[in-house]
């Protein structure tokens, strides 16, 4: 089935490559005006590109505009592209994902649909998968966006609100879809429209395509607000810390931890005879009992995050690197710090949350470029109705994929690695290692130490310095070992970059061809095979010799996930490998693996759907609410008294009442009635400017309106915490989800309103503004971001696949 779904997209992908014909046509047209680009002045470059009418692709000027931007990179970059970096900007052009080998110069690519884009009149951001790539970018490609007169900036995490402004106000704006959904997601805090920073979505152009809309597609990016939470105490910890393995079940997703019999007896008993399951117990206790489970047990040193600098830092499991600024959430950041030894940090509270899917939604206009598009052809149509398009390489690959090697064992495995790699390094071929976690790169580094290999590693802990060491990569004698490395964006260079520095870059290179180029080694299969043959392309590029080869076992976790045997398979050779039944079942176990992807996929957009819908609601409402006069309008038709004592036109009224005179001159001598005070003093009130008032509104209604999308999200987390188990009682999960958060979401606007009204008349609110603090509604004062792979659906279909594969063997 998964060979049939490959050759179905493969070839709907290759129909759409023949739409590519009109590109080359259009291209072989263009060296028609050549001569006229090359005659142009510097100066000329921009005016002229006004002048074109790019907008029908068939038309005249598109060519004109193809010959005057490879000139123009030619002159500002020192970088002529070629014509199948053009084909791949035309296809951007037409809002296609167009697939361009690795090495091949997407970002040139990338950068020509830019402009592209620019003189059609619209806005650009060109969205890459870290800040490194979005710096580096926008600063390699500032030259040729200067020839044409279009202003580019870019955003990375230590950009400051103005940076991030003057970023998004330019016509092509570089940043990496984390920055971009932060900033969205911040301007939903802000009470005044000069603090918006995000501009309306236009056009994405999107590096590493793969990556960011399907492997992070379900990735929810969450702002959160920091509150003091309890989190498990000492004793929990100690306690937690001793349960055996007979103590505790994990699902087989590997996502959730619970205790048996035995372990809820162990952990009663060390906590003084208790009744977890009691009132008194379950709500708090046993919350932080399985909080420090999932802290002891799930979440692993070195996979799931690192400690540095004294404090723990996640690791985002599809890029190999630390999430900067990110934290788990409900107290388990917490509950590792106390496990790790160090300083809690407060819990937090989300404010507001999107998946990268719906990030991406928002645009009109998206395209893309990635080396393994047709790969994830299925995803690209069915959530986001995008064509796919494969642009040829420039020159012929040459590398040589070597067949999987596939051992009974992880141990096996691993010596199997360590004496391939010590004869390919004997020869003085460069080696690059692809590991799935830093754990495992750095075990496989210290073998390779003791069998006389010197290695270099390159994982979150030191990730910083990435570019230095990718570029040494391709060097005579390197050995470098490395996590995830998708995105890595740095070209590995036959010969190193100490080769160029040192005027010997041609012999270097010369010697390592001869070797055979770059030797790619993995250390086992992922999830999908787009992410192995993103480790393969790190080799043979733009024609240069290589070599690759996986390494697996039945013990890695692609195996173990996704299939299950009556008996573990035995090895009849001495080193533990499996031939051709091995290379078979991890290919199965491969495909079992994607489909689980994809079903997940559409499992969780469905679910998503609907709470996407219900924040673009709250949004629109927000907004109208950020940029009008609107709440003190509404606020005064409700709350007329109110509104007249603030603006003092209840004075003349309060003067003319006969039951306000009659009181005051019947017993001068008598105190004031409590209700007489409070006339007098609102009376004497001196009037609020209309602009002050106008504001004291705004943020009463928007910290009303953003309280009530909070608690509807923690509504939103528990439903769909538990709403699998409706399945037991034949219920349609999927409906009874949909109609609990739709009951729910019905009367959100009115209770904000409600609130909103009761604080208009009740808060204190002068010339300075309203005193919401005094009124005991804080807003956060600190607040962060993180990242989780959330899987709540998982456990309907991936249970089902998984249990198929007995029926197949």
């Amino acid at each position: 089935m998964g060979k049939l779904s490959n050759r179905m997209w493969r070839v709907l992908g290759a129909q759409s490559s023949r739409n590519q014909s009109k590109s080359v046509a259009l291209i072989g047209k263009a060296a028609d005006h050549d001569e006229w680009a090359a005659g142009l002045a510097d100066e000329d470059f921009a005016a002229e590109a006004e002048k074109l009418e790019i907008g029908d692709p068939a038309g005249p000027d598109r060519a004109k505009f193809i010959a005057l931007v490879r000139e123009g990179a030619h002159r500002s970059l020192d970088m002529r592209p070629f014509d199948v970096q053009l084909q791949g900007a035309l296809r951007l052009l037409e809002a296609d994902i167009v697939e361009m080998a690795t090495g091949e110069g997407k970002t040139l690519s990338g950068a020509v649909a830019a402009i592209g884009y620019v003189l059609l009149g619209r806005r650009v951001h060109v969205i890459s998968v870290n800040d490194y790539l979005a710096t580096r970018d926008a600063a390699w490609m500032k030259p040729l966006f200067d020839l044409f007169d279009i202003t580019s900036g870019s955003v990375s995490e230590s950009s400051t609100r103005e940076e991030r402004r003057a970023a998004y106000a330019a016509d092509i704006t570089y940043a990496s879809v984390n920055e971009v959904g932060f900033d969205v997601l911040r301007d939903q805090l802000v009470t005044r429209e000069e603090n918006l920073v995000s501009p309306t979505p236009d056009v994405a152009i999107i590096d590493e395509a793969d990556s960011v809309l399907v492997d992070e597609a379900l990735v929810p990016l969450i702002l959160a607000g920091a509150t003091t939470g309890e989190v498990p105490d000492k004793v929990i910890h100690d306690t937690v810390a001793k349960l055996r393995k007979n103590h505790y079940e994990i699902d087989t997703e590997g996502r959730n931890v619970f205790l048996t019999e035995e372990g809820a007896e162990f952990v009663e008993a060390e906590l003084g005879d208790i009744d977890l399951y009691s009132e008194e117990h379950v709500g708090t206790t046993l919350v932080h009992v399985n909080i420090a489970m999932h802290a002891h047990i799930l979440v692993e040193r070195d996979v799931h995050y690192i400690v540095r600098d004294g404090g723990v830092h996640l690791i985002n499991s599809s890029r190999g690197r630390v999430a900067q600024l990110q934290r788990w959430p409900d107290g388990l950041q917490a509950a590792v710090e106390m496990k790790e030894g160090l300083a809690q940090t407060d819990s937090g509270e989300v404010i507001d949350t999107m998946t990268v899917q719906a990030l991406i939604g928002r645009y009109p206009t998206v395209c893309g470029m990635t080396g393994t598009a047709l790969a994830a052809g299925e995803q690209f149509r069915q959530f986001y109705d995008l064509a796919v398009s494969q642009i040829p390489s420039n020159t012929d690959n040459i590398r040589i994929d070597e067949p999987d090697r596939v051992y009974d064992s992880k141990h096996n495995k691993a010596e199997a690695v360590v004496q391939y790699v010590k004869e390919v390094h004997e020869t003085g071929q460069p080696v690059l290692i692809g590991t799935h976690d830093v754990a495992e790169s750095e075990e496989l580094a210290y073998l390779l130490e003791r069998a006389g290999v010197s290695t270099v590693v390159l994982n979150a802990k030191n990730d910083a310095e990435e570019a230095a060491i990718i570029a040494e990569a391709g060097a005579l004698d390197a050995v470098t070992v490395s996590t995830q490395m998708a995105g890595r964006g740095t070209d590995i260079k036959l010969g190193g970059s100490r080769g160029e520095k040192d005027g010997k870059s041609t012999g270097a290179r010369d010697q390592i061809v001869e070797l055979g180029g770059l030797c790619v080694v993995g250390t086992g299969r992922h999830d999908t095979e787009r992410l192995d043959n993103q480790l393969r392309g790190r080799a043979g590029r733009q024609g240069d010799p290589g070599r690759s080869v996986f390494f697996s076992s039945l013990q890695d976790p692609v195996v173990t996930k996704n299939l299950s045997f009556k008996r573990d398979p035995e090895s009849e050779n001495e080193d533990g490998s499996m031939g051709d039944k091995g290379v078979e079942l991890i290919e199965q176990a491969q495909r079992v693996a994607e489909g689980i992807m994809l079903e997940l996929h559409a499992n969780t957009w469905r679910y998503n759907k609907l709470v996407n819908q219900q924040r673009e609601i709250v949004v629109k409402r927000r907004m109208e609410v950020l940029t009008t006069e609107i709440a003190l309008e509404e606020l005064e038709k409700s709350e007329p008294e109110r509104y007249a004592e603030l603006t003092g036109t209840a004075t003349a009224a309060a003067k003319a009442s006969p039951d306000t005179a009659d009181s005051a001159s019947s017993d001068d001598d008598s105190a004031p009635s409590e209700e007489a005070t409070t006339s007098t003093v609102a009376v004497a009130t001196e009037p609020v400017p209309r602009e002050v008032l106008v504001q004291a509104a705004r943020e009463i209604a928007l910290y009303h309106l953003d309280r009530a999308w909070a608690d509807h999200l923690a509504f939103v987390a528990d439903v769909r915490a538990s709403i699998h188990l409706r399945s037991i009682g034949r219920q349609s999960p999927l409906d009874e989800f949909h109609k609990l958060i739709l009951d729910a979401f019905a009367s959100l606007p009115g209770d904000a309103v409600d609130k909103a009204r009761t604080t208009f008349r009740e808060a204190t609110i002068t010339a300075d503004g309203v005193d919401l603090d005094g009124a005991d509604l804080r807003r956060s004062t600190t607040t962060w971001t993180y990242m989780v792979h959330d899987n709540p659906f998982a456990s309907g279909g991936a249970k089902t696949l998984q249990g198929i594969i007995g029926v197949f063997r």
